[in-house]
Formats: C-alpha cells, sequence, structure tokens
C-alpha cells in the first residue's frame, strides 16, 4: 500500500524540507541575535523587542515558504498557484507592515529614552520628544497607505477597475481635491510644526488668552492644558498662521513682572530694599534679575515696575505673586500715605472772599 509520500516526487519533497530547515535556521538566528543584543549593554535594546519583531518575521518567513512551489506539489494542490501566491504576496505585505511598524516603535524608544522631559533643563528632550510623535504618526500613516494600496494593486480586477475609476472622474477628483484642501493644509501644518518647531511638548504658550502647557501635539490638532486643568484643543494651522505666546520657545527660563500704583511721594529707596529681602528670602527666585525702576508718571500716581527672574513660568507665577501681595503690605504698614489716591483743591471765589 503506497503512503502519501510515496506519491510525492523525491526531490520536490527534498526541495521543501531544505527549505524549511533553511527558513527555521534563518529564523532561529535572527532571534539569537536579538537576544544577545538584548542582553548586552553596549546594544540594550528595549524590553519585549523579541517578542515585537519575532512575529512578523515569522510570518514573513512562512510567506516565503507558502509561495514556493514544492508546497502546492506535496499537498497536491498544484491547480490553486493563483490562490497560494495571493495569500503569499497579502502575507508578505501584512508581515513587513507590522514589522515596520514596530521598528519604528522601538527606534522611537531607543532615541527617546536619552532624554528626560522631567528635568529642569529640558529643552532638548522636548524637541526630540516632539518630534519624534508627530513624524511617527507621520511614518505609520504612510507605511499603511502604501500597504493597503500594495494589497489592492496586487489584485488585477482591482487595478483595472481602479484605472478605469480615475480615466472617468475627472471632475469628481477636482472636487474632492478642493473638499481635501483643507485637510491637506491641516496635515502639512502639523508636518511644519515638526520640522519648524514653533511649539514642543510642554510649552507654556498663551493662546487665545488662554495660559498652558502643550500636552500632546498631532498632526490635525494641539492640545493645550490650561492651568485649571481644562484642555483647550487647537486645529494645527492656528500656530502657523495666527500670533501666539510661547514663553519657553528657547529657554524655560522667564522673568516675571509686578506693577505698583503709587503717590509721588513714595519712597523709592525703601522699595528697592524690600523687593530685595522679599526674593532673598524665597527659593522661587534664581538670584538672577532683581530690579525695581519707575517706568512711568501719570497724573495723579507713578508706576512703579518690580522686575524678577524665575527658573520657569509657573514659578515665576508664583514669584509674581508672592512679591505683590508683600509690597502691598509693606506699603500698608510703613507708608500709607503713599498710596495712590485722587486730590481735590477747593478754592473760595473771590466774591465770598470779599464777604468774608
Amino acid at each position: 500500500m503506497n503512503t502519501f509520500f510515496d506519491t510525492v516526487p523525491r526531490s520536490e519533497l527534498y526541495l521543501f524540507l531544505v527549505s524549511f530547515i533553511a527558513i527555521l535556521f534563518a529564523y532561529w538566528l535572527i532571534s539569537y541575535f536579538l537576544r544577545k543584543f538584548g542582553r548586552d549593554p553596549k546594544y540594550l535594546l528595549p524590553e519585549g523587542t523579541f517578542r515585537k519583531l519575532s512575529w512578523p518575521i515569522f510570518f514573513i518567513f512562512n510567506s516565503i515558504l507558502i509561495r514556493s512551489e514544492a508546497l502546492r506539489t506535496i499537498l497536491n494542490l498544484t491547480e490553486h498557484q493563483y490562490f497560494f501566491k495571493k495569500t503569499s504576496t497579502i502575507l508578505f505585505i501584512f508581515s513587513v507592515t507590522w514589522l515596520m511598524l514596530n521598528l519604528l516603535k522601538i527606534i522611537k524608544k531607543i532615541i527617546v529614552s536619552n532624554y528626560d522631559v522631567h528635568v529642569e533643563n529640558n529643552l532638548k528632550a522636548r524637541k526630540i520628544y516632539t518630534q519624534f510623535n508627530i513624524l511617527e504618526r507621520i511614518f505609520m500613516f504612510t507605511i499603511i497607505l502604501l500597504a493597503i494600496g500594495a494589497v489592492l494593486m496586487s489584485f488585477e480586477s482591482i487595478r483595472e477597475l481602479g484605472v478605469s475609476i480615475f480615466a472617468s472622474a475627472g471632475v469628481a477628483g477636482i472636487i474632492i481635491g478642493f473638499s481635501a484642501q483643507k485637510m491637506i493644509g491641516t496635515v502639512l501644518a502639523g508636518i511644519q510644526i515638526a520640522i519648524a518647531q514653533p511649539i514642543k511638548i510642554d510649552d507654556v504658550v498663551i493662546v487665545e488668552g488662554e495660559w498652558g502647557r502643550i500636552e500632546e501635539i498631532t498632526l490635525t490638532y494641539v492640545v493645550v492644558k490650561i492651568w485649571d486643568k481644562r484642555r483647550l484643543i487647537v486645529p494645527t494651522p492656528y500656530f502657523i498662521e495666527k500670533p501666539f505666546q510661547n514663553w519657553t520657545k528657547t529657554s524655560s527660563d522667564i522673568l516675571g513682572t509686578v506693577f505698583l500704583y503709587t503717590d509721588y511721594n513714595v519712597s523709592f529707596d525703601a522699595l528697592r530694599e524690600e523687593l530685595t529681602k522679599i526674593l532673598e528670602n524665597t527659593d522661587l527666585w534664581d538670584k538672577e534679575v532683581n530690579v525695581l525702576q519707575v517706568t512711568e508718571s501719570k497724573q495723579n500716581c507713578v508706576e512703579i515696575r518690580a522686575l524678577m527672574s524665575a527658573k520657569d513660568s509657573p514659578t515665576a507665577w508664583d514669584l509674581r505673586v508672592l512679591v505683590r501681595e508683600k509690597l502691598i503690605t509693606f506699603l500698608q504698614q510703613n507708608y500709607p500715605e503713599s498710596i495712590a489716591r485722587n486730590r481735590v483743591l477747593l478754592e473760595k471765589s473771590t466774591e465770598e472772599n470779599n464777604n468774608s
């Protein structure tokens, strides 16, 4: 009685076994190096790298194996060549796409892990985070779009249908193009933000009169975390087309101001001494700037500006509040007559003077 293997040509069986062993060996070799580099401190890979790459590689090798003629001969399915080839093509495209997306995440994790956004001087780290967060989305979108296109174009019927649709839909294409203009402009604005970086993750900005930090940047919108924990969702073109304040564009340190309006007989030297005393007794001040100036003289008062520096904008806000309160308390307790007031000069008329 003949067995199944007796009906299979020896050459095809040997070819399949050699191919299968070669694929197993290649898979083992790649797995070995991934595990080795993951343990070596010189080439330390992020945790889970082998798990993320092993399955896509496994399916890539399987797609190659499925395409082999020897497998169809062994299974006695030589008449189903079209099915095997299409399955192999789709599986290969799917696996390569999966592998590229995982590689993209691993590369981002390796690079970003060298920068800490939680340190005090984190300007470079915030630049890297911003660039990779936006570029990752762009690459992912492009890879998935190309993969879908490659799968669809592998079918001749769909390819012919697509050609006929494009040939007969010129007007519709123009209409769709105008409709998509806004979306394309939004995506291009996201790419421009990634390259030019008018804003970065964790930047302190004032947008639409609201003070907050950049929490998230996507291709189409930016999330600003307002100081009172609200979220302001702003389209990306806003940061390209409209003016806004960025307090941490080049560095996180910032100057804070406090304005006082007092009477002309105020003691400026006493105020300067008190400002210095206040700043030296608080950890909010970074010991860089300490200035008190008379910036304007008005009809009923003088404008005094206290200028001080802090390591970042939240600290500067707290410092301004503290200095304002302390200076006003100082004036109330020591120079109450110097608080701004309106004076009215009353003069007696000539007739009243003569009667008196």
